[in-house]
């Protein structure tokens, strides 16, 4: 490995540390009786409100339509997501300490397996939370789920409710980027480069043939 990519690992690998202190992804939901807006924040190891009341608030419309209470504590993810998290920070900067090329391969490519693995399990739990609704609910309209967008913004009867990436979740994205270039650099530009010396290297053998 060059080092420009290691210096690339090195600096995702830093990235990455931003998750525990930054949030990574926020929820906000928008309504004539909320016009300031209601957010959630999950974060590497609990969730909580934009504001202080923000989530107890979620929780109290919750209750309307049947949905489950968001309780971090019964969230298993964010028990082990610190750790996961670790780990890759700490492989992630011995792999540059390490400097070959298959290593650094297996970890970019966990790295990239978690990330679209989280991806798919905050859109499960939305499903879960949107769809498995208490019979008894308060407010009950046949066929009506409350799942939340993964991404971007949804309507759910008179509320607004958009999902993006938080600034914990946008250093996690710009790391997995860099990764994704010190990749190409360490494995695809490499093997361009050989191509070129070893027909660079060949013209003299084709000359006296």
């Amino acid at each position: 490995m060059s080092r420009l990519v290691r210096t690339l690992v090195v600096v995702a690998a830093l990235l990455m540390s931003a998750a525990y202190a930054l949030p990574l992804w926020r929820v906000s939901l928008f309504a004539p009786q909320y016009p300031e807006g209601l957010g959630m924040l999950i974060r590497v190891n609990t969730v909580d409100g934009v504001k202080e009341h923000d989530l107890a608030n979620i929780n109290g419309l919750n209750h309307y339509i049947g949905m489950k209470r968001i309780e971090p504590d019964a969230i298993p993810e964010l028990r082990f997501m610190p750790v996961l998290l670790g780990g890759l920070i700490v492989t992630g900067l011995g792999v540059a300490a390490l400097g070959k090329r298959v290593p650094f391969a297996i970890w970019g490519t966990a790295l990239g397996a978690l990330l679209l693995a989280g991806l798919a399990d905050y859109w499960r739990w939305g499903y879960d939370y949107g769809h498995d609704l208490d019979p008894n609910a308060i407010i009950r309209i046949p066929g009506m789920s409350y799942q939340p967008p993964l991404l971007g913004t949804k309507q759910l009867l008179n509320f607004r409710a958009t999902s993006w990436p938080a600034s914990g979740g946008w250093a996690l994205v710009l790391a997995a980027a860099l990764v994704a270039f010190a990749l190409y650099l360490a494995f695809f530009r490499r093997a361009r480069a050989d191509r070129t010396s070893a027909r660079v290297a060949s013209v003299p053998f084709m000359v006296a043939a």
